[in-house]
């Protein structure tokens, strides 16, 4: 077990509306541990009837699990292709059918019901039947030329077509898995040489564990972890007896979907790792938000790994919606409402679903099944989604300004890509991540990228993780770190 104190006042159980007593009870936050504990007191059972479907590929065993090859990336750059013409010629065809009906005053379900009877429709599928033709007998081809001249040996990828192939994956993941790309990567966890970790003999895992989830299009690679500027290397020689793992996960899947899986992968290694005492995850961007989810659906389903998690770090995560995300979907909407040119919004659609998740932050099924096509609820009606209690939470912001300037322009800014609000988890009293102010940090003068790298992110990170819990018993009051680019840290 870890070195968790179970008195520490912090964070609630929320999996369930119903379950959510300390947001309408009204509660200051200096007064919540009588609270909390009474109310946690009261939580009978856990509601794990909407966890919906599982990705059976992710449930595999570590080792089962295998990561791109080359030939691999071959065969589902052809499926890609095809994909692409197939979907080009859908955007085409709806735009073709739009300005000659429109004008008209036939763009109606009737006559849509009769283009698609024509022999305009009949072109554009025989459009399509011809790409699915030719590229299924390419892949075909392919894989025919891999068999016979004995290439097919599961060869891994070069890092440089390894992080191009996640980048894919994050801008269209879902895409692949639907269309059984093999371009899709599974997730998997691996060690600073690139070794999936198995327990043979001397082999096995023990003692305290960190887990690494990178962001959107990125790979366990951008954490660099065999050189010494790496978080991991560093926490490795900080820390005694410290494992550090490297996640590799498809971003462009619903975070809520690759959020279960880990739940699944973590009491997976657990099984294999028994000597495991504790589990720290640490995630950047998207990689905070799975992790979330992950702990989430793990203590719905009361699987035992969440039983060893002491920390949670999220470096730049953006809890409550990304800005970037927002302004996309708003521009779709409005094209999407202009004659002639509603066609085009169907663009949009071909981003990830992942992606789709950060409008608002959404780390539950509960966010998206329920809605037709490829969306989410409104941040009004999101699914709240708080904190196993005994988990320590840390949240880093940053911001691109170099000063300290406290203005809304500042705040809505961040770090270019998240506003601080939405990294610091700071929302309604429904949402907001209820952990204490000396749990967050604001380092000045770095971007959304570079939270990965930036020292001054990592010696903080390096301190919250050695301290394990032991700041809640200091006697000073502590508010929230800002850190500024004169590598002097200051407690404002």
């Amino acid at each position: 077990m870890p070195n968790v104190d179970k008195t520490y006042p912090l964070l609630a159980i929320d999996n369930d509306d119903r379950l959510d007593p300390l947001a309408k009870s009204g509660y200051p936050p200096d007064n919540v541990e009588v609270e909390l504990y009474e109310a946690l007191a009261e939580l009978d059972d856990l509601d794990d009837s909407t966890l919906g479907d599982i990705d059976e590929q992710n449930l595999l065993p570590l080792a089962a699990r295998e990561p791109v090859t080359i030939a691999d990336a071959m065969d589902g750059v052809t499926k890609l292709a095809t994909m692409g013409v197939v979907e080009i010629t859908d955007i085409v065809e709806a735009m073709h059918r739009e300005i000659l009906l429109r004008p008209l005053g036939r763009f109606t379900p009737k006559h849509l019901n009769r283009w698609q009877r024509g022999l305009t429709a009949r072109i554009y599928g025989s459009v399509r039947q011809t790409a699915n033709f030719v590229g299924d007998h390419l892949a075909n081809g392919l894989n025919i030329y891999h068999s016979i001249v004995n290439q097919n040996n599961r060869q891994p990828l070069p890092r440089r077509l390894k992080l191009l192939v996640k980048v894919l994956n994050g801008v269209m993941g879902d895409h692949l898995v639907t269309h059984d790309n093999p371009l899709a990567v599974p997730m998997m966890l691996y060690d600073r040489f690139g070794q999936v970790p198995t327990c043979q003999r001397r082999d096995c895992l023990s003692g305290r564990v960190v887990i690494l989830c990178h962001g959107l299009c990125m790979s366990h690679l951008s954490w660099h972890p065999n050189k010494k500027i790496g978080l991991g290397f560093k926490l490795e020689t900080s820390l005694p007896d410290t494992t550090v793992l490297y996640l590799d996960y498809n971003s462009g899947r619903r975070i809520s979907i690759n959020g279960r899986d880990l739940s699944f992968l973590l009491d997976d290694l657990l099984k294999n790792h028994p000597n495991i005492s504790q589990i720290d995850l640490v995630g950047h961007s998207m990689g905070g938000l799975v992790a979330r989810s992950a702990l989430f659906y793990g203590t719905v389903q009361r699987l035992d790994w969440i039983d060893r998690v002491g920390n949670l770090v999220t470096l730049g995560s953006p809890h409550h919606g990304a800005s970037l995300e927002r302004i996309g979907h708003f521009v779709q909407d409005i094209i999407s409402k202009l004659p002639f040119a509603g066609s085009l919004a169907k663009l949009g659609d071909l981003r990830s679903a992942g992606i789709i998740d950060l409008r608002h932050g959404s780390v539950r099924d509960e966010d998206w099944q329920s809605l037709d096509g490829r969306d989410v609820l409104p941040q009004a009606f999101r699914h709240p989604a708080r904190l196993p209690f005994h988990v320590r939470g840390y949240l880093v912001a940053a911001t691109l300004v170099e000063g300290h300037y406290d203005s809304k322009a500042t705040s809505l800014l961040g770090d270019g890509l998240v506003n601080i609000a939405s990294a610091l988890g700071e929302d309604s009293d429904t949402h907001t991540l209820l952990v204490p102010e000396q749990h967050k940090a604001i380092f000045y003068g770095v971007s959304h990228y570079n939270l990965l790298y930036n020292d001054r992110v990592h010696q903080q990170i390096i301190q919250w993780l050695i301290a394990n819990g032991q700041d809640a018993f200091a006697q000073s009051p502590q508010l929230c770190v800002h850190s500024y680019p004169n590598d002097l840290s200051v407690v404002i």
